[in-house]
């Protein structure tokens, strides 16, 4: 991870936010130069680590938390749930989450699985964790990343504007707990193979937060992705 100013590597707005937390950041640079030195590959690359703290935190109006990059090389790209446009075939996890959106809202998915579409629609798909070894998911679990996704977190929750969060899966809810209860909540098991069929399917998380978004005096979000 480059050693850059943090209005650098992320929208100024989250520079601001995060501050108290750069020297965690700092930290981490360090922690994934030592995994490099160490002959492990982690993902995703650098220049993605902080891809979901570019957009503005002002323009965030629907908060998606996912657990920890893909572990996959060519897959992570710095968006939970998303991955780089060439990928084939799409994780298991993103196309139940295609076959959802298509249920909710009659939506067709497109072939890729990158997400970046709603990201500039103020959609913030944000890992737990943002980093991760190569081949070996949740391996950088409990090193340092959770503290700088709690300061991420507890700055939306502070802010006095509209929010919608889509917690998916028990990791997610308990994160989300942080925003407070200001804060509407979309909740359900994780999209998972392994859960999917547990209560995922069916809950309409999309057309719900679009709702939720009204209700706030919002627009809704178009999730036609492109």
């Amino acid at each position: 991870m480059p050693v850059k100013p943090l209005d650098q590597i992320m929208a100024a707005d989250w520079a601001e936010s995060l501050q108290p937390v750069e020297p965690t950041i700092r930290q981490m640079g360090r922690f994934l130069r030592e995994e490099h030195d160490n002959g492990h590959a982690t993902l995703p690359a650098s220049e993605n680590i902080f891809r979901a703290f570019q957009e503005p935190m002002s323009s965030v109006r629907v908060l998606i938390i996912g657990q920890d990059p893909y572990p996959t090389p060519g897959h992570a790209m710095g968006l939970s749930f998303s991955v780089k446009d060439d990928v084939r075939p799409l994780p298991r996890s993103l196309k139940n989450i295609y076959q959802e959106l298509q249920s909710d809202l009659g939506i067709t998915p497109p072939e890729h699985g990158d997400l970046s579409s709603w990201s500039h629609q103020g959609i913030m798909l944000m890992n737990r964790c943002l980093s991760v070894r190569a081949g070996e998911a949740g391996s950088h679990r409990n090193k340092g990343w959770e503290a700088i996704t709690d300061a991420a977190l507890d700055a939306l929750g502070a802010r006095d504007q509209p929010l919608v969060a889509i917690l998916w899966g028990r990791d997610a809810r308990n994160a989300g707990s942080r925003l407070g209860p200001q804060v509407p909540k979309i909740e359900s098991v994780h999209p998972s193979p392994l859960s999917a069929s547990r209560g995922f399917f069916g809950s309409r998380p999309f057309s719900r937060a679009n709702a939720a978004l009204e209700s706030l005096g919002q627009q809704p979000v178009d999730w036609t992705l492109r």
